[in-house]
C-alpha cells in the first residue's frame, strides 16, 4: 500500500487488497474511497465535495472480477459497467470507468444498476475492520434501512442465478445513452413462479410494486410456455405505474386534483416500460 500527496493537504492512499483499503479508511475517517471517480469528480467539479484524503481502489484486483458460487454470481465491487456488459449505462467513458460498487455507494436515483439489483434481490458483502465480513440486502442500503459503518467498504455483490429472462429498459431525455428519466428492471423467477419488478429514476430509491408483481404472476401460465393474455400485459403496466406514481391526495372536500401534465407523462412512460419489459421477458 502506498500513500502520497498530489496536492497540499490531500493524501492519496493506494491499497492493493480489500483489507488494506478498509484499514486505510479506519485510520482516516475523513477519507473518501474512489474507484472510477465518475460521481466523485462530478461532486468535486460542482463544489459539493472537497475531500482532504482519498483511498484509491483501482489497484485491488480481488474486487475487479467475478465468480460463480452456490447458485449465485459473486461480482466484485470494482467491476466496471463495460466489463459487466451494461451497454445502457451511459456513454462509453462512463461505462469504462464507473464501477458497480460506486453506483451502489453513491445511490444516485438515476443509477442504472440499482433497479436491476433490486429486482434480482441482490445481497452486498461488506468488508469491515479486522477482516470482518457481513451481508445486507442491497435494497436495505438504498432505502437507508442499514448503513455502511465507519471503515467499511462494499466488497462484492451476490446475485442469484435464475436461468430465466431478465429485462432492463429505460427512457432518457435525449437521444442515445444518457441519464434515465424512468427505468424498469424485470426478472422472471420460474422456480418460484414469480415476477420481480423494480422502477428506477423516479424516486430516491428503486421502487418495488409488490402487489403488481404478485397479481401478474398469478395470471401467467407457467406450465404452457409462460403465456399470458395481452390484456394482462397492459393492465400490469398501468398497475405498476399507479403503484409508483399514485393519484394526488384528496382535498378536504373529497375532490382529487389532477396530476400535473409532466407527472402524467412520467406515469405513462413507466406503464409503457413495465408492459414492454414483461412482454419481452415472456416472449
Amino acid at each position: 500500500m502506498t500513500t502520497h500527496a498530489p496536492q497540499a493537504g490531500q493524501a492519496v492512499t493506494l491499497p492493493t487488497t480489500l483489507d488494506e483499503a478498509v484499514a486505510a479508511l479506519a485510520a482516516m475517517p475523513a477519507a473518501v474511497p474512489v474507484a472510477g471517480g465518475t460521481d466523485l469528480m462530478a461532486a468535486v467539479n460542482s463544489g459539493q465535495l472537497r475531500p482532504t484524503a482519498l483511498v484509491g481502489l483501482g489497484r485491488i484486483s480481488e474486487i475487479r472480477g467475478w465468480q460463480y458460487q452456490d447458485g449465485h454470481a459473486l461480482l466484485g465491487a470494482g467491476l466496471t459497467h463495460a466489463r459487466m456488459g451494461a451497454r445502457a449505462a451511459g456513454p462509453p467513458q462512463i461505462r469504462n470507468a464507473g464501477t458497480l460498487g460506486g453506483n451502489i455507494a453513491s445511490a444516485a436515483p438515476t443509477g442504472d444498476a440499482l433497479p436491476v439489483l433490486a429486482a434480482l434481490e441482490a445481497t452486498l458483502i461488506i468488508a469491515g475492520p479486522g477482516g470482518a465480513r457481513r451481508e445486507m440486502p442491497v435494497s436495505h442500503l438504498l432505502a437507508g434501512m442499514e448503513m455502511l459503518r465507519g471503515g467499511e467498504l462494499i466488497g462484492y455483490v451476490r446475485v442469484p442465478l435464475l436461468h430465466a429472462p431478465q429485462i432492463f429498459l429505460k427512457a432518457t431525455g435525449r437521444t442515445g445513452p444518457g441519464r434515465a428519466v424512468a427505468s424498469v428492471a424485470l426478472v422472471l423467477d420460474p422456480a418460484r413462479r414469480g415476477v420481480r419488478c423494480a422502477v428506477g429514476a423516479i424516486a430516491p430509491m428503486p421502487l418495488r410494486p409488490l402487489d403488481a408483481e404478485q397479481w401478474v404472476a398469478r395470471l401467467i401460465d407457467w406450465d404452457n410456455n409462460r403465456t399470458i393474455v395481452p390484456e394482462a400485459l397492459h393492465a400490469f403496466g398501468e398497475y405498476v405505474a399507479a403503484a409508483c406514481i399514485p393519484d394526488a391526495v384528496p382535498g378536504v372536500d373529497g375532490s382529487v386534483p389532477e396530476l400535473p401534465p409532466a407527472v402524467l407523462h412520467l406515469r405513462r412512460t413507466v406503464a409503457a416500460l413495465a408492459r414492454r419489459a414483461l412482454g419481452r421477458a415472456l416472449s
